[in-house]
This record gives structure tokens, C-alpha cells and sequence, in this order.
């Protein structure tokens, strides 16, 4: 699998808040790199393009014949308009441009908490993947192998093969409220590919994360905050706790992606143990100041 590519930090943010400029912002040829995209917007499908543009376009992540593994979070036995898991029109829209790019093939799966015939369909992720022409199947528990991770809490693990064998995987969370982590963003997302028991994780949850983050390397992550669940998460229930952004943020670096996740919160990064270790840990870069971040209204 092809890691990340690597981190460049260049330029510098001013203001992190969601206000943001109108029109979609073309970036020209030699222009600085583009670390971190939000784009806001009614439409789910627009704004997750415009997202993907302004860091170079799918066609800087994907390759003719590529097989890909896209992750959304589909754990829970919830409806899209209760933001218990990730969008299913952005979901779908990664799909579509995958294909577009020339993938020969897009999976679709999670290893979910509830039942998984249920999560697949309240979600409404796999039939909007399937539509857009992904292959979405139940995670299959004879493809989990013990890995080694090396890591400073987690020494191996079973995770799911068919991430390692793609040749790119685009990480899809969404945005929301957890009861132990704070919140739920990309890194904690990776605990759809991991088998076993995974609540003994929960001891040294920010450790185990950042352990998981550095094994599974995206080579794009797309935080859904189309709508973001503010409180009782992960699971959620309640549209009180739903709060509508109708924002997406796209970006290479998993801590860089995380931290500015966690201003849709009123929370800093350094506010997330395992954003705040996985910067320490080299992973990548927690402090925005330090970013180039495109703010795209579509």
C-alpha cells in the first residue's frame, strides 16, 4: 500500500474559523501546496469535489487501474440525519471519483459495532456506494491476520488484510462526540479494520490509536462534517445532538486533519490525547498556524 505522501509545511494560516470566501478558489500551477481543504456548501457531492480539487484533484491520489479501499464509518444502526456515521452522498461522490480517475475496482466495508445488515442499510452507505459502482461486502473475520505494529502501546494486532493489499486507501470518518476519545475523528476511524476484541484499546485508547494510525497509512482522508453529532456519540440517536455544517475537510496528514476537526468543537487539537501524541510521535502536524489551509465556499 502507498503510505502518505510526505508532509510539506509551508505558509501560514490566518484565522482557523468557517468563515469562508465565496467561489472556488483554482490553484495555479507552482502555487504553494494546498495541506488541509474545507470546503462549505449545501450539496454534499459539490462541496466533497471541491474539497478533493483544491488539494490537486482525485487524479493526484488515484492511478489508472488502482484497486481502492475506501473506509467510511458505518458502525452504528443509525440513520444519515443522525450523524452516527459517515454521509452516504460523500461517500458516494469518492466512489465516483475514483472510477473517474480510472480505479479498476472500489471496496466498500467497515467492521461495525451493531449489526452489520443493519448499519449497511440504515446508514444508506451501501446502496449509495453500490449505485456509484463500489464493491461492498461484510467485513469477512477469515481475512483478519496478526500484524506487527511496533507500536509504544500495541506490539500487534489482527487488522484486515484487503487495506494492506489495495493499492490506495481514502479514509472517510465522520466528525462527531465520543464518550472516552472526546471525539471521533480519522485516526479512531481505523478501528473498523482492526479484528479481535477491540474495547481492551480502550485502557490506553490514545496510545492504541496513534499506534493504529502510524500502521494504516491513507493516502487521503475526507472528515464528513456534512452534519457532526455534538454530544452521546458515538452512537448517538437524538437529532438534538446533530448539529448541520454542511462542511468537508480533505487533507494527506491524519493529526493535521484532526486537529482542525476538533474546531468544529470549540476544542483545540492539543485538546485530543491522541492528536496531540501523534503529533509528538512524528505522525504529522497538530498546530494550524503552521498549515496551508484552502477555504472553499461551493
Amino acid at each position: 500500500m502507498i503510505g502518505r505522501r510526505e508532509f510539506i509545511k509551508i505558509t501560514t494560516l490566518t484565522g482557523i474559523g468557517l468563515a469562508l470566501p465565496e467561489g472556488f478558489i483554482h490553484i495555479a500551477e507552482g502555487a504553494p501546496k494546498v495541506d488541509l481543504a474545507v470546503a462549505a456548501g449545501n450539496s454534499p457531492a459539490t462541496i466533497t469535489k471541491a474539497a478533493i480539487d483544491a488539494l490537486g484533484g482525485i487524479g493526484k491520489f488515484i492511478s489508472r487501474g488502482d484497486i481502492v479501499v475506501v473506509k467510511p464509518n458505518m458502525s452504528w444502526d443509525r440513520t444519515p440525519e443522525q450523524a452516527g456515521n459517515t454521509n452516504p452522498e460523500v461517500v458516494s461522490t469518492v466512489v465516483k471519483l475514483c472510477f473517474e480517475a480510472g480505479a479498476k475496482k472500489v471496496k466498500v466495508f467497515d467492521r461495525t459495532v451493531n449489526d452489520p445488515r443493519r448499519c449497511y442499510v440504515q446508514s444508506g452507505i451501501a446502496d449509495a456506494a453500490r449505485a456509484s459502482g463500489a464493491d461492498v461486502d461484510y467485513v469477512d473475520e477469515r481475512k483478519f491476520r496478526d500484524m506487527t505494529i511496533k507500536g509504544s502501546v500495541l506490539k500487534s494486532w489482527p487488522l484486515y488484510t484487503e487495506v494492506f493489499e489495495a493499492d490506495k486507501v481514502i479514509n472517510i470518518p465522520v466528525a462527531k462526540h465520543h464518550s472516552r476519545a472526546r471525539l471521533t475523528l480519522s485516526m479512531k476511524n481505523w478501528m473498523g479494520v482492526m479484528g479481535g476484541t477491540r474495547s481492551r484499546i480502550h485502557q490506553r485508547l490514545d496510545e492504541s490509536l496513534v499506534d493504529i494510525s502510524m500502521t494504516v497509512k491513507p493516502t487521503l482522508t475526507i472528515l464528513d462534517a456534512v452534519r457532526i453529532l455534538t454530544a452521546n456519540g458515538p452512537q448517538g440517536g437524538s437529532l438534538s445532538d446533530v448539529k448541520v455544517l454542511n462542511t468537508v475537510i480533505a487533507g494527506t496528514d491524519q493529526v493535521a486533519v484532526d486537529s482542525f476537526g476538533a474546531t468544529l468543537f470549540g476544542m483545540k487539537g492539543s485538546d485530543l490525547g491522541y492528536v496531540r501524541l501523534g503529533a509528538q510521535a512524528g505522525l504529522g502536524v497538530m498546530d494550524l498556524s503552521k498549515l496551508n489551509i484552502r477555504k472553499i465556499s461551493a
